[in-house]
């Protein structure tokens, strides 16, 4: 590492201690103590959305905390405001990011690749972490509908026809009710938002361009009136149109403050410019007593003409053709299902994402459940696609690579394709079946040794210490892995029965489970328990989740194993909130899925 060079740690540490820093090398080093010597410090993937999340946490300390006669977003309304449950103190937090309210409900077009979010008060991110949209109620007299100061309002998600959210608030005799939904095709979507505005008196509706989104700001740096049509050209690329001209429109930029408090003051040039990237903007609307007026917000998502053929109905309609049906009577469960359908749906355009902004990219790990589900959905020919592009995420060595140090990659590629072989009643793919075979062999190469007296027996023949699943915590020698592994292996051997390496796969599947057998007994000795740590080196906490992986999906374990009924114990005896399993590593919060995996393996 270049670190280790001589000449740039004397540089370093006396270039900080200069300037009365603590050596960040030396800091680096204690660091590293925490964890198991790996070959990857850390996932650059991570840093790197590290690195963005907090940068902008450090611009939102600096945007904020002076300025909260601004119109802010609902996290911040509530994490910033001392009265609500959600504060947080912000003394000697150099970043200030969204910890209370991380929750937005995405919307889109089957195969496309531009997912618009709505928070839980109707405020729409058309793309992918930029600006967003928003709109109000002035009345004459009284106080104005803001739906992200408003304690409570409804919203709903529309399955029907197309996917679509529906915030609904109120404030005394003022309604505002706001639909977004992407229409078009997934080639040209459009993100297209109703705003259906009602006041018994006189009163103003405001759509406004907020430089924002969920996790914070979103720099504006100019926006302008377009000259063809009713709408607003912003940072001299994306484009808001609106179905009706504004009686008026105003503009602010950070040196006068948020256009909420200058409505009155508009631009005669019909255009804004803002170095510190706060540019807001605001369409106002009169609104007659008693008379709902609507008024539909269009931004295109791509650059491309829009196509008169396909809607993002048909696409939906042709999406949804072969899944399988669920009919129940409870109506919650119903919705739930349906939702979880369509929403694998939106999120797998070729690749597979987890989520539509902070998630969106690329894990094999979650690429591997998400896909299963799919299957089990009965949509093959989509899952069919995704795997198809594994092949171009492998290295020449054989490693299935979305982040390095993540070493059950491999089985979790190997394993989800024996699925959809065995599930589908398909034949490997003549084209599959060399990328299955490098992935095998990476794994058994990958192995530690099992005779070199360097090795701790605990860990000998084991995969190596890597970040495997990051919320496990540092770097270890996670059973995870290794449970990957053995099944990546056996399903390479399933679908290359008619190999001579079939056999070899088999045997080195073997060899890995009998070191992880081998390390719990000695692990279980040392504790005098059968409950399973995270890895050979670890006490048992939160992270032991990871390691019923060997019952279920994997069925390495059986069901009634022992070692999985006692994990499974010590987990619901000391890491269930609500009946939900709460995980203290990194996600901090009652985790969904993982509480679904403690559920399969009782």
């Amino acid at each position: 590492m270049w670190q280790n060079i001589l000449p740039w740690r004397f540089l370093i540490r006396n270039v900080a201690r200069k300037h009365g820093f603590l050596d960040p090398l030396q800091v680096f080093s204690r660091i590293q103590n925490f964890s198991q010597p790996c070959e990857v410090t850390a996932p650059n993937e991570l840093l790197r959305s590290g690195a963005v999340l907090h940068a902008r946490g450090l611009v939102n300390s600096y945007a904020i905390p002076h300025n909260l006669d601004w119109i802010w977003p609902y996290w911040v309304e509530r994490q910033y405001n001392p009265g609500s449950e959600s504060f947080i103190p912000r003394a000697f937090s150099l970043t200030q990011i969204n910890l209370t309210h991380r929750n937005w409900t995405a919307v889109g077009i089957p195969g496309g690749y531009e997912f618009p979010i709505v928070d839980p008060r109707g405020l729409t991110t058309p793309f992918y972490d930029g600006w967003s949209l928003d709109a109000w109620i002035l009345p004459g007299e009284g106080k104005p509908l803001i739906p992200s100061r408003l304690a409570d309002v409804s919203q709903k998600l529309g399955l029907e026809s197309n996917i679509h959210v529906i915030t609904r608030s109120g404030a005394g005799r003022l309604k505002l009710e706001l639909k977004t939904e992407v229409t078009g095709s997934a080639k040209a979507p459009v993100c297209r938002i109703q705003v259906t505005g009602w006041a018994s008196g006189k009163a103003r509706l405001v759509v406004s361009l907020r430089p924002y989104n969920p996790e914070g700001v979103s720099f504006v740096n100019n926006i302008a009136m377009l000259e063809d049509s009713p709408g607003w050209r912003v940072n001299k690329e994306d484009r808001v149109y609106f179905d009706k001209p504004p009686d008026s429109c105003a503009f602010s930029n950070y040196g006068r403050g948020d256009v909420f408090n200058n409505l009155e003051s508009q631009e005669a040039a019909g255009k804004i410019t803002c170095k510190a990237g706060m540019a807001t903007a605001a369409a106002i609307y009169k609104l007659e007593p008693g008379e709902p007026l609507e008024v539909t917000v269009t931004v295109p998502l791509t650059k491309n003409e829009i196509e008169k053929a396909g809607s993002a109905e048909s696409a939906w309609k042709e999406s949804l053709r072969g899944v399988c049906a669920l009919q129940i009577p409870d109506e919650h469960f119903q919705f739930l299902y349906e939702a979880a359908i369509r929403t694998m749906i939106l999120h797998s355009p070729e690749e597979v994402y987890p989520g539509p902004y902070i998630y969106r990219r690329f894990w094999f790990r979650d690429a591997a459940f998400i896909l299963y589900a799919l299957l089990a959905a009965g949509l093959k020919s989509r899952v069919e696609r995704s795997l198809d592009r594994f092949r171009s995420r492998q290295t020449l060595a054989g490693y299935f690579l979305s982040q390095e140090g993540e070493w059950d990659s491999n089985g979790e590629a190997l394993w989800i394709t024996r699925a959809y072989c065995e599930m589908t009643g398909s034949k490997l793919p003549e084209k599959w079946k060399a990328s299955i075979e490098k992935g095998a062999r990476w794994i058994y190469k990958k192995r530690l040794g099992t005779n070199s007296p360097q090795l701790g027996f605990n860990h000998a023949g084991l995969l190596p210490a890597g970040f495997s699943a990051e919320h496990f915590g540092p770097a270890d020698y996670y059973y995870w892995d290794d449970f990957w592994g053995v099944a990546g292996l056996k399903a390479a051997a399933f679908l290359c029965a008619d190999t001579k390496e079939a056999a070899r796969f088999e045997k080195e599947a073997e060899g890995l489970l009998e070191c992880a057998n081998r390390s719990l007994e000695n692990v279980a000795k040392q504790y005098n328990r059968l409950a399973m740590p995270a890895s050979p080196y670890r006490r048992l906490d939160s992270g032991s989740v990871g390691t019923l992986a060997a019952s279920y999906p994997l069925r390495i374990f059986e069901p009634e194993d022992p070692r999985v009924l006692a994990t499974a114990g010590f987990l619901m005896e000391k890491c269930l909130i609500n009946d939900g399993f709460f995980h203290d590593i990194a996600h901090s919060g009652i985790n969904p899925y993982l509480t679904l995996d403690l559920a399969q393996a009782l």
